[in-house]
């Protein structure tokens, strides 16, 4: 490394250049503060060059060809198989051909100080950063905040680190459709993955340790699993993974050996087997935060990190394991960004640092979540199973969207369910899962109705467009009421 030490002081530092860290930045310097945004990579993060956007790209072409030919009439009309070469070139459109040039004219345009580098704490309110053209140290007048992200996780299996394999990234980057694919994980991202590219032309394997979707409702995996099926995965589930290998070299075909004795080829293995806040190489040690590599960051509500008792240490996003979602990455980073504000112009006034209504920050009794997979998943706030975990007293009510007249008109055949979980206390919904064609568009009603604790007989006044899928809060409303009168 060449270049020379500097050393500046600035309002507030935020390290990590992702949809969190981005929203940290602006809102903070919308109060007034002056803000640096440290990046070592490309600004705007994981969701936009190698997760939510390309993954959606991937997916879409595919769901729409097969919503057509559920549709008699349509379908005639849609045979064959997608462009591949469109359908790349359409993903990589959305990331831009991963250049992240927009985003730094955007961050000009906000007034923030952009810092290209490697970011890590040495000791209070100092963090240096590690770039190109040397080291600088940024001294924090009023925070740092970490918005770090997470990273891949790689299971225990024999072989695998020394197999090369793709991650998450490799697939949503992929310049091409390999022939046969091997998925290791049935979470969101295996599964999404896994239908992707089936309907995209690979002969795909799916390995699910205990079920698809196991996070969810049995009943959400259950029908999910039917959906890749029916796209043409072959589901292994409820077998482990215990050796990978090359026989070949390292551009031979990749052999996946199961506990009960399957071995699944493929040209690529995608390992999609969760992941783990970022934390490595932070320098936390420098502000007496001992912990291991992947442990999350402890933060209030108001994201300060808790083992920090000063309170100028602050953390949002994925990197905290609360909720590790972008959108609600985004939510915890706006409260954070008008928290400090807040307390700056408190310090700065001499006084109690003033709350704003919207910075009570991060409440995540309701954290909406999509699962873009055909059938579309959509699931709010708590399971029925989680709820009973926290001994709350819960009834819950399901209901067939294949009944609803909206349903029929979407697609011929149309199968989905839906299920409310209610407080039997309160009634008020805890949570609320659908699942089913365009069931996404469900979600934030049901996401409005569990944050604003919305009684039910409040809730049937709440009348629905005919003929929409919206008609199942009728069904479903209109069961509770008759199963509790």
């Amino acid at each position: 490394m060449t270049g020379t030490l500097t050393e500046r002081v600035v309002d507030v530092v935020v390290i990590g250049g992702g949809a969190t860290g981005e929203n940290v930045a602006d809102f903070a310097h919308r109060r007034g503060l002056e803000v640096t945004l440290v990046e070592r990579a490309l600004l705007g993060g994981e969701c936009s060059y190698y997760a939510c956007m390309p993954s959606k790209a991937l997916l879409r072409p595919g769901r729409v060809l097969a919503a057509a030919r559920d549709v008699r009439g349509a379908a005639p009309a849609v045979g064959g198989m997608p462009d591949v070469a469109a359908v790349l070139a359409r993903r990589t459109s959305f990331t831009h051909h991963w250049d992240d040039g927009a985003q730094v004219r955007w961050a000009d345009g906000a007034g923030l100080d952009l810092v290209r580098g490697t970011a890590r704490l040495d000791g209070e309110r100092r963090v240096v950063v590690s770039g190109d053209d040397g080291e600088q140290v940024l001294h924090a007048r009023h925070a740092v905040v970490l918005a770090t992200g997470s990273v891949p996780t790689t299971p225990p299996v024999e072989g695998l680190p020394a197999t090369r394999h793709w991650t998450t990234r490799d697939a949503t980057s992929a310049p091409a459709v390999p022939r046969r694919l091997v998925v290791l994980g049935a979470g969101v991202a295996g599964a999404e993955l896994s239908q992707a590219f089936a309907r995209l032309g690979a002969a795909v394997s799916l390995v699910a340790r205990s079920r698809v979707l196991a996070g969810f409702a049995p009943e959400v995996g259950e029908r999910v699993a039917r959906g890749l099926a029916g796209a043409g995965v072959d589901v292994h589930a409820g077998s482990s993974a215990v050796r990978a290998e090359r026989p070949e070299g390292p551009d031979g075909p990749v052999v996946l050996h199961l506990e009960n004795g399957t071995a699944l080829v493929g040209d690529e293995l995608l390992v999609a087997t969760g992941r783990r806040p970022r934390t490595r190489g932070l320098g936390l040690e420098t502000v007496g935060i001992d912990q291991s590599d992947g442990d999350p960051l402890m933060v209030d509500d108001s994201g300060r990190v808790t083992a920090v008792p000063a309170g100028w240490l602050y953390a949002a996003g994925d990197v905290t394991g609360r909720a590790p979602l972008t959108h609600q990455g985004k939510y915890a980073a706006r409260a954070v960004g008008e928290v400090i504000g807040a307390r700056a112009a408190g310090r700065a006034a001499g006084e109690p640092a003033p709350w704003s209504a919207h910075a009570a920050t991060a409440d995540h009794v309701a954290v909406p979540q999509v699962v873009f997979t055909d059938p579309e998943v959509a699931h709010v706030g708590l399971t029925a199973a989680a709820a009973r975990e926290q001994g709350r007293p819960v009834r819950t009510v399901t209901a067939d969207l294949a009944d609803v007249a909206g349903a029929s008109i979407l697609a011929d055949d149309y199968a989905g369910w839906a299920q409310l979980v209610v407080d039997d206390a309160r009634d008020v919904i805890l949570g609320a899962t659908f699942v089913g064609p365009d069931v996404a568009e469900l979600l934030h009603a049901a996401t409005i109705a569990v944050v604003g604790e919305v009684p039910l007989e409040r809730l049937w006044h709440a009348v629905p467009a005919y003929p929409t899928l919206s008609e199942v809060w009728l069904r479903l409303l209109d069961d509770d009421r008759e199963r509790t009168a």
